[in-house]
């Protein structure tokens, strides 16, 4: 099939620029030196797995599903951090980990031997407080973060068995951002790199999007290596493997006036289907809109819920909108997929793959019994 030929609502997954996502990551962790592994908070589309189980990437883990999937999907252990850990959940944890994160004082020294009997190399998620994030929801850096322990919460010493140290303070940033937060990690923790054995550098890398200075990430990557030797240094970005590489497909089947306002819906909605886009909030790219001009109509765009707020305002269009138009939601396969819901008991839009070939297969089609079986 053809996408064209494919009833709306459906997210779609390009091979071709998954492909050359992963081709430059791969560049990248071979140039540097260091390893890069997949954040599936960002994107969970197991069958979408291929070209990364080729490459051989690993994951980053922070729930038992998530810990299973990489298992299972991947073929490989994790590294995982979860912001609690309990009896009832570690061992399971270890069992499929590599390498696991504690997120405070407490959580270390309650399971770090376990850690370490079980063969998992343990680490401290630490928090330098250097703060490059503007949208405070994706902030860990902020004040009274519940992320990572500070400096002046340690001692001269780290708790025994601590083999790593783990920081995440990035949100789609740049190698300059990683910079001042690397400079700020290095001042405060600095004194305790020599005795371990790895540092991960958490998510946020968007080395895949335009512009992004790849050169200058190797170089500070590699410089940081030489400076600490004993070290690896593990980078997992969510958004970067999956960025631009899949978009929503909708058709408008409505077009409501009201007050002079002019909201087109479509079948598909915003907050079941981009959920980001309200909680964010951001403005997706349509593909069809064309930039305000005089005597061009312009929409909001309204979701088919039953939610007052489903709609964001506003786009341009070169002519009027009318039911069927098809309208093309873009770089929606990351965080997207992952957060849907099914409220209203909206039906879910199917996920389609398609190849290098521009042949188009359904990696996942809803049914009302997937409704059903969720709220049961």
């Amino acid at each position: 099939m053809k996408e064209n030929q494919l009833p709306t609502p459906f997210y779609i997954v390009y091979e071709d620029r998954l492909r050359a996502n992963l081709q430059l990551i791969d560049s990248v962790r071979r140039r540097a030196g260091v390893e890069i592994i997949m954040a599936f908070k960002a994107n969970a589309l197991w069958r979408s797995f291929g070209p990364m189980r080729e490459m051989g990437f690993k994951f980053t883990a922070s729930s038992l599903n998530e810990l299973q999937l990489g298992n299972k999907h991947l073929a490989a252990k994790a590294h995982s951090y979860c912001p609690a850990y309990t009896d009832r959940t570690i061992d399971a944890f270890l069992n499929g980990s590599s390498h696991i994160t504690f997120n405070s004082l407490s959580q270390a020294e309650r399971f770090c031997s376990r850690a370490l009997k079980a063969g998992v190399s343990p680490g401290l998620r630490v928090n330098p407080q250097c703060s490059v994030i503007d949208t405070d929801i994706y902030n860990p850096a902020l004040p009274g973060s519940r992320f990572g322990v500070t400096r002046d919460m340690i001692s001269d010493r780290l708790p025994e068995g601590i083999e790593g140290l783990h920081f995440h303070a990035l949100c789609e940033s740049t190698s300059f951002d990683l910079a001042k937060v690397l400079a700020a990690f290095e001042e405060q923790f600095g004194e305790f790199l020599p005795s371990l054995k790895w540092v991960n550098m958490g998510g946020g890398h968007l080395m895949t999007r335009e512009g992004y200075d790849t050169d200058h990430l190797v170089q500070l990557l590699s410089d940081f290596r030489r400076r600490y030797p004993n070290l690896s240094v593990i980078l997992e970005p969510g958004s970067a493997f999956t960025w631009r590489t899949g978009d929503l497909i909708t058709s408008v089947v409505d077009i409501v006036e009201n007050q002079g306002i002019s909201t087109a819906i479509i079948d598909a909605s915003f907050a079941c289907h981009m959920p980001d886009c309200l909680e964010m909030p951001y403005k997706p790219a349509i593909t069809e809109s064309v930039p305000e001009a005089p005597g061009l109509p312009v929409y909001r765009i309204g979701g088919n819920s039953c939610l007052s707020g489903d709609f964001i305002a506003s786009w341009c269009f070169p002519s009027p909108l009318k039911a069927d138009d098809r309208l093309r939601f873009e770089d929606m396969n990351h965080y997207t997929t992952v957060k849907t819901n099914m409220f209203n008991g909206i039906q879910h839009p199917d996920i389609v793959w398609c190849d290098s070939n521009g042949d188009c297969s359904y990696l996942r089609r809803f049914t009302f019994e997937d409704y059903e079986s969720r709220m049961s």
